[in-house]
């Protein structure tokens, strides 16, 4: 009837264009995105730099809480400020998944003085969105380099090359209390 071979091509095929082995990698990387915002829920502090631009070689420095989105969704939301001196400027940002991407918005948006998410992906220690402001695009990259501290570049795109304009580097804060047990 059928040979051996074409039985198992047949049945590979089958596999590869079945809706769940579409499903699968999808999964994998939904729990990944969500595990990796998860990890870096929680209080971070530490130092910035504007390295380019007007403003270059102003210093700066951020506190900010990281919490999970609501409603079991992939994301996360930052709240916080950064300071400059005397001046204060609140610091807020919501990064959610959106099909096979991310969107959001730091501060108000862009129709505000901020800036929206228009893209994103995810890997286990690196989280990538694509911003907007107008006629401006750029990026933002967030690598945690270990459970303690995460480096953020933020990058504009200039003609065809993405020049870095703000690097922040963060230190999560944890509560040193040694807890015993009484007797």
């Amino acid at each position: 009837m059928y040979s051996r071979k074409f039985l198992l091509l047949f049945g590979l095929a089958a596999v590869a264009l079945s809706p769940v082995a579409d499903m699968a990698p999808s999964a994998t990387a939904a729990t990944r995105d969500k595990a990796f915002f998860e990890s870096i829920a929680g209080t971070w502090r530490g130092p910035g730099e504007i390295v380019a631009g007007k403003y270059k070689g102003t210093k700066f420095t951020c506190n900010l809480i990281g919490e999970p989105v609501s409603a079991g969704g992939t994301g996360i939301k930052l709240d916080g400020s950064c300071r400059v001196g005397v001046f204060k400027q609140p610091m807020t940002a919501l990064i959610t998944q959106s099909g096979n991407s991310y969107k959001g918005k730091f501060l108000d948006g862009a129709e505000g003085k901020g800036l929206d998410v228009v893209s994103g992906a995810v890997t286990p220690d690196t989280v990538v969105v694509g911003l907007n402001r107008s006629k401006l695009n750029g990026a933002m990259i967030a690598r945690v380099r270990d459970d303690k501290t995460m480096n953020i570049t933020v990058s504009v795109k200039v003609e065809s090359q993405m020049i870095p304009v703000i690097g922040l580097t963060l230190t999560r804060q944890v509560d040193e209390i040694t807890v015993g047990s009484v007797e």
